[in-house]
């Protein structure tokens, strides 16, 4: 069997059609993966007319993830709870988190059939990684779940992380609830690191069209605002610099940019339970 999955992607399987298009093979797709379809680069390609720049922000969004992850693990944090991990690429949470504190335990969450089997074959042999079946919009059932109790102490700390998942539940409320609970499941001392589509100066043509493609992808899209995405971090502390461009959180690298706070893109930040 392949690390990467239990079947190979030219492979027919029962769990998928491939000519629907996958939220998370498009994103592997605009990350450079290989483990996408014809109907995944068409919905990506359709993407990218409208966000040129689509490759480079899922790059850095993953790049802050990484960053993300040095950061908390390095401050004390051994427990991390990934919610929509999507499919797995380099440097991921678990790989970051045990090459700073071997004792670090991770537990990935996503509701796509195609990300349970190629994570699980992954982590087959990794006793302090687990992968969990369950969605961001039912989050009271995810942290009730055996499996997820079982792998993580929710009375000591740990991050909830919330990477480009949340502006896929399109209804505001629905949205606003979901993060509420998981942040307010948070002990003192626990973080949540978020990451969210911004649509800055982009027009409602190029967000309906975004919405159309992930729509026939069994998804929403709702790429908020600054003040939007704020909410979600109600009553936790944020760590420096606050809710910035993800290029912009902690770069591991001096940037020479001039940033344009109307561009379209990520923005994301890190926070504590006080």
């Amino acid at each position: 069997m392949d690390a990467r999955g239990a079947w190979q992607m030219n492979e027919p399987s029962p769990l998928f059609d491939p000519t629907v298009p996958s939220m998370a093979r498009i994103y592997d797709y605009c990350l450079g993966g290989k483990d996408n379809f014809a109907a995944d680069r068409e919905a990506a390609d359709r993407i990218l007319q409208v966000l040129p720049n689509v490759r480079q922000i899922a790059r850095e969004n993953r790049e802050f993830l990484g960053r993300a992850v040095r950061f908390l693990a390095e401050a004390g944090i051994r427990q991390f709870l990934d919610i929509g991990t999507g499919l797995p690429t380099q440097q991921n949470v678990h790989e970051v988190a045990l090459g700073i504190a071997p004792d670090a335990r991770t537990v990935y969450v996503d509701n796509d059939p195609i990300v349970l089997v190629h994570a699980r074959a992954l982590l087959a042999d990794n006793c302090q990684t687990v992968v969990v079946d369950g969605d961001l919009r039912a989050p009271r059932e995810l942290l009730a779940r055996t499996e997820v109790r079982a792998h993580l102490d929710f009375d000591r700390p740990y991050a909830i992380i919330l990477c480009s998942v949340v502006h896929f539940v399109e209804d505001d409320q629905e949205a606003a609830n979901s993060v509420s609970v998981l942040r307010e499941s948070l002990p003192p001392g626990g973080a949540l690191v978020l990451s969210h589509g911004f649509r800055g100066a982009l027009n409602d043509d190029a967000i309906d069209i975004g919405r159309a493609i992930y729509a026939r992808a069994h998804g929403g899209l709702n790429m908020r605002d600054q003040a939007a995405i704020s909410e979600y971090f109600r009553g936790l502390e944020m760590v420096e610099p606050g809710l910035v461009p993800v290029e912009l959180w902690r770069p591991s690298h001096d940037l020479d940019l001039i940033h344009n706070a109307s561009a379209p893109g990520v923005l994301g930040a890190v926070a504590f339970a006080p």
